[in-house]
């Protein structure tokens, strides 16, 4: 009998093939990522407005409470000086004589000065309802900016043809990596498709979840501020009505106080909302970059 060597040959894709395979695969990546990159840093300014702008509120607002202090102080004082006045005893002529000058200066100064806090509550009560304008002004605007950032953080995410691109790209280097070895076997210059096997081979050591984590957390931080932004703006306003500032009574004073605090604590949120939106979206940039850098990388290799 008659032993017959059988050579078994390797069925695999060449070398050539799994080049051009690896480009269709893997080339463009990089375009794909710069809008991505573009509207994450849009979105990390916008955002940062509403940060901006929901820190002003909140400084309006409590300037504005200093200045609502101040005219409550001066509003009592004004009463008390006006019981005065009116509770003003007629002395008797043998009084006159003896404490006419005294008690006259102390009454011309009793009606002066409240002229004088009359005038300054005035001066107060206008500056007060420009600052609570201007608290509603900058609210409004953080929660504007917060429906904006919530709008692009909602779309700035990586989709699934993306994903399926990265996919096949490492799939494509993985069938050249063996391609090189029966090429290196056969004696084949692998030199061009290493270079394009390393460089396009770091897509394995990315991680695209972080892209669209950091925008979900942004989306979600935007939202957050919006809300409280709107919240905000609708209190800030009622607050600063002219049906509530001139309502004096102890209930009326009570009202105007509280939408006041409620005003600045709703500002105060939307500012730190709006200012981990901007963390997220500025993280977002990073985990983008980290991505980009292996594209175009293994972009330029390709070409």
């Amino acid at each position: 009998m008659c032993c017959l060597p059988v050579v078994a040959k390797a069925d695999g894709v060449s070398l050539d093939d799994a080049l051009r395979a690896t480009y269709v695969a893997c080339v463009g990546i990089d375009e794909s990522l710069t809008e991505l990159k573009k509207m994450a840093g849009i979105n990390t300014a916008v955002t940062a407005v509403g940060t901006a702008t929901g820190v002003g509120a909140t400084v309006v607002g409590i300037v504005k409470a200093k200045k609502d202090s101040e005219i409550e102080n001066l509003e009592d004082l004004i009463k008390e000086l006006q019981d005065l006045e009116q509770g003003k005893p007629e002395p008797t002529k043998a009084e006159r004589e003896k404490f006419l000058k005294d008690f006259n200066d102390s009454y011309t100064t009793a009606v002066t000065e409240i002229r004088q806090y009359k005038e300054k509550v005035e001066k107060l009560n206008q500056q007060s309802k420009s600052l609570g304008n201007w608290r509603t002004g900058l609210v409004a605007t953080s929660a504007v900016t917060n429906v904006a950032g919530a709008v692009i953080a909602g779309n700035n995410r990586v989709n699934d043809d993306f994903s399926a691109q990265i996919d096949n790209c490492k799939s494509a280097v993985e069938n050249l990596r063996n391609a090189m070895n029966q090429a290196r076997f056969n004696g084949q210059d692998i030199t061009e498709a290493a270079q394009i096997a390393d460089a396009c081979g770091e897509f394995e050591y990315v991680d695209i979840s972080k892209i669209n984590n950091r925008a979900k957390g942004a989306m979600i931080s935007s939202i957050v501020g919006s809300v409280t932004g709107v919240a905000g703006t609708i209190t800030s306003a009622s607050a600063n009505s002219n049906s509530v500032r001139n309502d004096n009574s102890d209930a009326g004073k009570q009202k105007e106080k509280n939408l006041n605090t409620a005003a600045n604590v709703l500002s105060g949120m939307t500012a730190a909302a709006s200012g981990v939106a901007t963390v997220f979206n500025a993280t977002q940039i990073s985990a983008i970059k980290k991505v980009a850098d292996v594209a175009e990388k293994c972009t330029g290799v390709l070409k």
